[in-house]
């Protein structure tokens, strides 16, 4: 999956934590921005309540459901900066887009 595909995937599927701004960093392969102010998820960075920082090939795994999001935090693959609740219900977010 492209990014690119990840922020369409992510808008049809309403990918964020009402009235908060999440930011997905890649790293060196950009951010995804999931605005749940203005309900919609782009490719733009900016300020967040919450920032979560892991590389592409680990969120990759993590959205094929082979790397488990709290392995990937207690390992170091994942990153959270800010407010820690917004990723806890991230989680159940995205649990929704798979299959």
């Amino acid at each position: 999956m492209t990014k690119q595909e990840l922020v369409a995937k992510m808008q049809d599927g309403q990918a964020w934590v009402a009235g908060k701004r999440v930011k997905l960093d890649f790293g060196d392969q950009g951010t995804v921005m999931l605005d749940g102010a203005a309900n919609q998820v782009s490719e733009d960075d900016g300020a967040a309540d919450t920032t979560i920082k892991v590389g592409w090939d680990d969120w990759q795994q993590m959205a094929a459901g082979q790397l488990d999001g709290m392995t990937a935090f207690m390992t170091g693959k994942l990153k959270v900066e800010g407010d820690m609740s917004n990723a806890m219900q991230l989680q159940g977010v995205l649990a929704k887009l798979k299959g």
